[in-house]
């Protein structure tokens, strides 16, 4: 899944007045990772880990991600291998 935004991410965390901390301890995860996705140094996570954030921040998972592979990422390429 992709975070669409760390801004929103930060204020959906202050809106509840959590710390990285306390949203990794829900997710499961590091609070590093946290903070990571907060300040932009890393935009996607696994499907559950998203979840738990979006569940953590009460709002739903489209609020805070996008598939990875959605419709506006472009065309799938695939090359055609000769069958002998």
């Amino acid at each position: 899944m992709r975070l669409t935004s760390g801004e929103t991410l930060r204020a959906l965390m202050n809106q509840y007045d959590y710390s990285n901390a306390d949203v990794a301890n829900f997710a499961g995860v590091g609070r590093s990772f946290i903070s990571a996705l907060v300040n932009g140094r890393r935009t996607s996570c696994t499907p559950q880990v998203a979840e738990s954030i979006a569940r953590c921040l009460r709002v739903p998972l489209e609020v805070l991600f996008t598939p990875k592979g959605s419709a506006d990422s472009g065309p799938v390429v695939r090359s055609r291998q000769k069958v002998a």
